[in-house]
């Protein structure tokens, strides 16, 4: 760590790209440009917001080993165990947008009450339920 006022640039401007275009097409333009807009309006949410964006989008979704609607099935099935209803309603969003149906997403909330426990699978499955109906909407 530094002393210094300037913060150490470790993720390249081609991986920043590649997250925000990663990102871009799983959660959709609106919701990233809310995130952007809303790290750009606080200098203290802006550096989460760009390693996210590098790190996460970038160099974990942007790698070649998995399509994105496989990523986007181990992203869920982690968001249900951890109970961050939060984000998992963003990832549910994002696998939709990344070719998962309804019957699939179904399967995934069953199959994860088997390893996550009843609870964590039916408030999942609210959450699932939320962005479904407003997706209708």
């Amino acid at each position: 760590m530094t002393n210094s006022s300037k913060p150490v640039e470790l993720i390249s401007a081609e991986t920043l790209a590649l997250g925000e275009r990663m990102r871009r097409a799983t959660l959709g333009d609106a919701h990233v440009d809310r995130s952007l807009k809303k790290a750009k309006e606080d200098t203290f949410l802006q550096p989460l917001q760009e390693t996210v964006m590098g790190l996460a989008w970038g160099a974990v979704w942007g790698r070649p080993g998995l399509d994105v609607k496989s990523r986007s099935l181990v992203t869920v099935s982690i968001l249900i165990a951890l109970g961050r209803t939060t984000e998992l309603a963003v990832h549910i969003n994002g696998a939709l947008n990344n070719g998962w149906t309804k019957a699939e997403l179904q399967e995934i909330l069953i199959h994860s009450s088997a390893y996550c426990g009843w609870p964590a699978a039916l408030e999942a499955s609210r959450v699932a339920k939320e962005v479904l109906d407003q997706r209708a909407a």
